[in-house]
């Protein structure tokens, strides 16, 4: 954004008209009570979800799903490929859910939203850190919320499989990359995740 601001391209300089059409695609058509909503929901999840980024899935699954139905099983699942298919952490999802809930401005609110509050209490806790990281307190809070997460984590692996596997191609599929990851260790995960698209896209074609 801050490209374009400062740095237009040519044909945004030369035809204004490509403007008028972007902004008329219903790119910024959006609620605002939706926007609130999608503030304070993904505020919280930004400050309350601890570990990973695979963490935060049970606590998205919950709410976006189950509570405030903005998307349906299948878009979520959808949401959680888009992030792991993509560079950079999984907790990125949540802009791809923002878009799908509300279009660019709800993917702006949501990311923004998920990654303030850690980023304010990083800054803010910095310069403390040295003598924070020595109270006990701290420490049997860290000790319990790592043992929170692996509870996450397995929450995680538990949503996303059951949407996942749900024929026997896709069993076999997901039973072969666990015994593959466990008794090759020397194969890397991409070879692992491109080979299982390739068998996937092979079996829909086929069948």
């Amino acid at each position: 954004m801050c490209m374009v601001i400062k740095a237009p391209p040519k044909w945004m300089n030369k035809n204004s008209l490509s403007l008028i059409t972007f902004s008329g695609l219903g790119f910024w058509q959006f609620e605002t009570s939706t926007l609130v909503k999608i503030a304070l929901f993904f505020t919280k999840a930004g400050a309350f979800v601890f570990g990973s980024g695979l963490a935060i899935i049970p606590f998205l699954h919950g709410s976006v799903v189950n509570d405030f139905h903005w998307l349906d099983e299948k878009q979520f699942l959808d949401a959680v490929a888009v992030a792991m298919i993509t560079p950079g952490p999984v907790v990125i999802t949540v802009g791809f859910i923002g878009y799908l809930v509300a279009g660019f401005p709800g993917a702006c609110i949501a990311a923004l939203a998920t990654f303030l509050p850690c980023y304010l209490i990083t800054l803010v806790t910095a310069p403390y850190f040295k003598k924070i990281a020595k109270n006990l307190s701290i420490k049997a809070f860290v000790d319990g919320i790592t043992a929170a997460v692996i509870g996450a984590l397995v929450g995680a692996v538990v949503i996303i499989s059951i949407r996942s596997i749900v024929d026997i191609p896709t069993a076999i599929i997901a039973f072969a990359s666990v015994m593959t990851l466990i008794f090759l260790k020397k194969i890397k995960e991409p070879y692992i995740i491109f080979l299982s698209a390739l068998i996937g896209l092979t079996l829909k074609l086929l069948f």
